[in-house]
């Protein structure tokens, strides 16, 4: 089948590419010139395991191609899928939409025969109404169905999420569009992956409430954690005993600095507006995004009362800046509150990222950048892990405590055994550990 995919950024790319790999024909259209010619090139814009080689198979086997004109990517395509940003709304947190509806005006100029115009990005309910109502203002004569496709790809995992999901979700109530849908989705039949057809408003609402709670479990097991450390319990037992119950089930029930990244908390706060519009505030969410928020902050205070409560002139090493490992994303990472409270009680920070060094550099001022774990604790009266990255699960202890100023280890992700840590001469600060004994096996 012949697919447009407006939009090069993350979900579009990994879109594109995965449908390609799929055997479709698939045009990715995005206005911006040098990250054309650059994705021509088998340059990617992003950093996800496994996208480049991906990209760079399907487009050689002439499958996968990459334009700005949005015209020849739509004349003759079965389906459309809009994947333009929806970032939060300065001033009141809503989704930001122009880029939706601008793609829908545009769309709609070129529509040639009939095709399904399927919003991937994340939108409110009631969006996909209005992409319909746009259109067909437009196009009076345009033979056309609007649908709902959300993504449910996780950073650092996309391209496994895209080809073996938990489910797909597809909201359109057209026979034709449905039969569409699931010719696009067929390949994934034989991993019998779920497709759960549904109305647009409720597969619309469904990727939102789905982020929502996850949300929810992660600034559960981080508030238990802080418990767990004032009633000397053990957070990681806490979530394990928890997690082996299976209508609660162990994802997700991770403590750590919070959670970031262009997803949850963007969906978190759009959820927040569109209940307050129809009138059912979400007092549960709004609690969420509060606390987690209050949460990253703290962290940088954890880290400051680790170091013996005053970091004036004190250098601060902190592994790991992106919001989680396998990306390169900084977007609302709790990297970026933890080393202003840090600058704010005068500290001097080193850094390193095993990805995200070029995003960091855009958005932390005034830090100094480094090549790897041990040039970045060199001379530091404390280290944080801030990012669980697998290059910091084993590092060497004992050369690091003789590099360092103080050694003074903070472990935000709780990915080290205490005993060892200490043993290597550290004093030891984890996340939710109200005692320092063993871990459980």
């Amino acid at each position: 089948m012949k697919i447009a995919v407006i939009g090069a950024g993350y979900v579009g790319l990994v879109t594109g590419a995965c449908f390609a790999d799929f055997g479709h024909e698939v045009r990715c259209i995005d206005t911006d010139p040098r990250k054309v010619e650059a994705l021509r090139q088998g340059k990617v814009p992003i950093y996800e395991p496994g996208l480049a080689d991906l990209i760079t198979t399907n487009a050689a086997a002439g499958r996968l191609y990459f334009d700005m004109d949005l015209a020849w990517g739509v004349q003759d395509a079965d389906a459309v899928f809009i994947a333009v940003g929806t970032p939060s709304r300065r001033g009141d947190g809503h989704a930001d939409l122009r880029y939706v509806y601008a793609a829908a005006r545009a769309i709609a100029a070129e529509l040639r025969g009939y095709t399904v115009v399927v919003t991937k990005s994340t939108v409110p309910v009631g969006t996909g109404d209005e992409v319909e109502r746009l259109i067909r203002e437009a196009r009076p004569d345009a033979d056309f169905a609007v649908a709902s496709n959300p993504e449910f790809l996780r950073e650092g995992a996309a391209i496994g999420d895209f080809k073996r999901p938990d489910r797909i979700v597809i909201g359109t109530t057209a026979p034709r569009a449905r039969e569409m849908m699931a010719e696009i989705y067929r390949p994934l039949f034989l991993n019998q992956a779920p497709i759960l057809f549904t109305d647009r408003r409720t597969s619309e609402l469904t990727k939102y409430a789905a982020n929502a709670f996850l949300a929810t479990k992660i600034t559960f097991i981080n508030e238990m954690a802080d418990l767990c450390e004032r009633a000397g319990a053990n957070v990681q037992d806490v979530a394990r005993g928890m997690g082996l119950d299976n209508r609660i089930g162990s994802k997700f029930l991770h403590a750590g600095p919070g959670f970031g990244g262009s997803c949850f908390p963007k969906d978190v706060s759009a959820l927040i507006k569109t209940g307050q519009d129809y009138g059912v505030p979400g007092r549960i969410i709004e609690a969420v995004a509060h606390v987690n928020e209050q949460r990253k902050r703290a962290m940088g205070r954890k880290i400051i009362q680790a170091a013996g409560g005053d970091v004036r002139g004190r250098t601060i090493a902190l592994l790991g800046l992106t919001f989680k490992p396998n990306t390169d994303d900084m977007r609302d990472a709790p990297s970026i509150a933890i080393t202003r409270a840090l600058q704010d009680a005068g500290a001097t920070i080193r850094a390193f990222d095993p990805v995200g060094m070029d995003q960091a550099r855009q958005v932390l001022d005034g830090i100094t950048f480094c090549t790897d774990a041990y040039e970045t604790v060199t001379g530091a009266d404390a280290v944080a892990v801030v990012t669980e990255w697998d290059a910091f699960r084993a590092l060497d202890l004992p050369r690091m405590r003789g590099l360092m100023h103080m050694p003074v280890l903070v472990d935000l992700h709780n990915v080290y055994n205490p005993a060892d840590v200490e043993k290597a001469g550290f004093s030891y600060t984890g996340v939710g550990r109200g005692h320092t004994g063993p871990k459980s096996a």
